[in-house]
């Protein structure tokens, strides 16, 4: 007995060449807390349901922060400003007083959390590495003799 094409039991994925990522780490940042959000009040997350096709699940995102910490690049006051400010669905003004160093915080967590996310195709753009080097000759202080 031959068997039955099922039509509704998996969900075709759309492909990856379709897939928009995100401009910035606090996009990306901000969209996986609202799925996470999401999530908690019990949504049901599916994949290539939502107005854009993302190259990544919100865990994605997620394991990239955690190697961040497991190599101490970003630590708990990082994780909690982050958490914080991603349930609001926006990051710090530093126009603020009292919103200074959190956002000092932000830029530094979603400075360090933007190489990961590019290394992966989740933000858009080619890893940055720091910028041009230049090689800069210093000045002698002492006498071609040795030190004084």
């Amino acid at each position: 007995m031959p068997a039955a094409l099922r039509t509704n039991s998996v969900p075709v994925l759309s492909s990856m060449a379709k897939a928009e990522p995100f401009h910035s780490a606090e996009e990306a940042w901000i969209w996986t807390m609202s799925a996470l959000v999401a999530r908690r009040d019990g949504a049901r997350i599916v994949a290539g349901a939502g107005s854009k096709v993302r190259p990544c699940e919100p865990d994605d995102v997620v394991k990239c922060l955690d190697r961040l910490y497991r190599q101490r690049r970003i630590d708990l006051v990082h994780a909690r400003i982050m958490r914080l400010w991603g349930e609001r669905g926006t990051a710090p003004d530093p126009r603020h007083l009292r919103e200074r160093n959190d956002w000092r915080i932000w830029n530094e967590a979603m400075q360090r959390l933007e190489w990961p996310l590019r290394m992966k195709g989740i933000v858009a753009g080619e890893p940055r590495m720091g910028g041009m080097a230049e090689v800069v000759e210093l000045a002698a202080r002492w006498p071609a003799g040795g030190a004084e």
